[in-house]
């Protein structure tokens, strides 16, 4: 995961900030695209997609900090 190890954690942490939270009213987008996703309606092929994109640099930030701290035990 060498590619994973390339990032820097403030840029990713900078990319989830804005893509990831934007719009920013009247709600995160990907917090309306959870809340969607727990409720049964994430269905539409745009609301998916959607999702996966503001979802994304949450996913990776995670596997980051994962990798980050697994490897300094």
């Amino acid at each position: 995961m060498s590619w994973l190890d390339s990032i820097p954690l403030p840029l990713l942490i900078l990319v989830c900030l804005t893509l990831g939270l934007a719009p920013f009213f009247p709600e995160p987008h990907v917090w309306e695209k959870l809340k969607m996703l727990f409720a049964g309606d994430l269905i539409k092929p745009i609301d998916i997609f959607d999702f996966l994109l503001h979802g994304t640099p949450f996913l990776i930030l995670i596997l980051k900090l994962i990798r980050v701290f697994s490897n300094n035990s």
